[in-house]
């Protein structure tokens, strides 16, 4: 018999219920530690396509697969170009950040604006039209006075930005707006004027991120419904001739304290969970209207990233897209951020460059054999299907 027996299931997730901040949170941002850098974004909006796999070279020597050729899953994050459409400026107090105010551009998209009503059909559609109008008295000074205030007093500068789903085909009509960090800077000035640079302006993924870079993925697994404890908590099964059921907590607690103790293993809600996921690895960002994205030395078809046939309950991956190692949470379709990470990564493993070899393009939807529709009519030949 064992004499130990180590608690099942983590008590620092507890408690286990739905998310509220379904498109995800960031809940810290990297430490803005060097002055000296230029100011830059440190998040930004992804929507998960699915998954595929590649082939690549390690080159780690020492390793006992340096120099040889490894298969990778990989996820594909389609990330359409976001909208800066604001900048809010925090000041620091004994009890945390406090917004000090926020200063929006003069022109905001349709998408943005939905994002302010409940029912877009039956309102006024008149959000920020007043806002507006500062722009155009007195050569917008209140602006420019806002911004001097953000400069003058904040210690942190986030801009408001913008998804723009109508590039994407999720039949989603509102944009999902986050906060963005800008790090870097000498102060509060240039991370000001960097913000305001940007206003109305588009803000791709390869301006926040590159490849080789470790960056974590803050989104929402995917939802199980009410679950046993059994699969909840990874308690062992009770033994087969067990009356009335054996995928049970066989003890729930002693006779007093007369109460259920939180730490019990209950049944109850499992999945549609907050989570961040650190350091995934970038293994290539590809460009929208990049035919050859997923063009390696090794295999120089020309094809896209898109599998044959689309990606599995998502479609084709028109815009710009990035492929990280392994997988992220949450089901297809969903918004994840990608952050820079918070800590400087420092192990081998993290500092590799990436050497693709080959990335698979077959289809999803069940034992793909062939890479491109190409590939596909030629061994195929020609067929009587197609004659008529």
């Amino acid at each position: 018999r064992k004499f130990e027996a180590p608690r099942h299931g983590n008590l620092g997730f507890l408690p286990k219920k739905r998310t509220k901040h379904h498109s995800g949170r960031i809940r810290s941002f990297p430490k803005d530690a060097d002055a000296s850098a230029a100011p830059h974004l440190t998040a930004f909006r992804a929507y998960k396509a699915g998954m595929t796999h590649v082939v690549r070279g390690v080159d780690r020597p020492g390793a006992l697969m340096h120099k040889r050729e490894v298969v990778d899953a990989v996820t594909i994050l389609e990330t359409p170009p976001m909208v800066v459409v604001g900048v809010v400026g925090y000041v620091e107090t004994p009890r945390g950040l406090r917004t000090l105010t926020s200063v929006f551009a003069e022109h905001l998209s349709e998408e943005f604006k939905r994002r302010c009503y409940k029912n877009w059909f039956k309102s006024k559609k008149k959000a920020y039209t007043k806002y507006a109008q500062k722009y155009s008295q007195d050569g917008a000074k209140d602006i420019e006075h806002e911004l001097n205030r953000i400069a003058k007093f904040c210690s942190v500068v986030r801009v408001i930005s913008h998804s723009q789903p109508k590039k994407l085909n999720l039949r989603i009509k509102k944009a999902h707006i986050m906060e963005i960090q800008v790090n870097g800077g000498a102060d509060a000035k240039a991370k000001v004027d960097f913000a305001k640079s940007l206003f109305e302006k588009e803000i791709t993924i390869d301006s926040v991120f590159a490849k080789d870079e470790n960056l974590d993925v803050i989104g929402v697994t995917k939802g199980k419904g009410y679950e046993g404890v059994t699969t909840r908590w990874g308690v062992t099964r009770l033994p087969r001739k067990t009356h009335r059921g054996l995928r049970k907590v066989a003890c729930i607690g002693s006779w007093h304290p007369a109460r259920v103790s939180s730490t019990v293993p209950r049944a109850g809600q499992n999945g549609y969970f907050h989570r961040t996921e650190m350091n995934k690895k970038v293994y290539r960002i590809g460009k929208a209207g990049d035919k050859a994205s997923c063009q390696t030395e090794a295999d120089l078809t020309e094809k896209g990233v898109t599998p044959m046939g689309g990606f599995v309950r998502y479609g084709e991956v028109n815009e710009d897209w990035v492929m990280l190692k392994g997988a992220c949470v949450g089901v297809k379709k969903r918004p994840l951020i990608l952050r820079k990470s918070l800590h400087v990564p420092s192990s081998r493993k993290h500092l590799e460059a990436v050497d693709l070899k080959f990335i698979d393009t077959s289809s999803k939807l069940g034992h793909g054999r062939f890479q491109t529709a190409e590939e596909k009519a030629k061994f195929l030949g020609p067929l009587a299907s197609k004659a008529n």
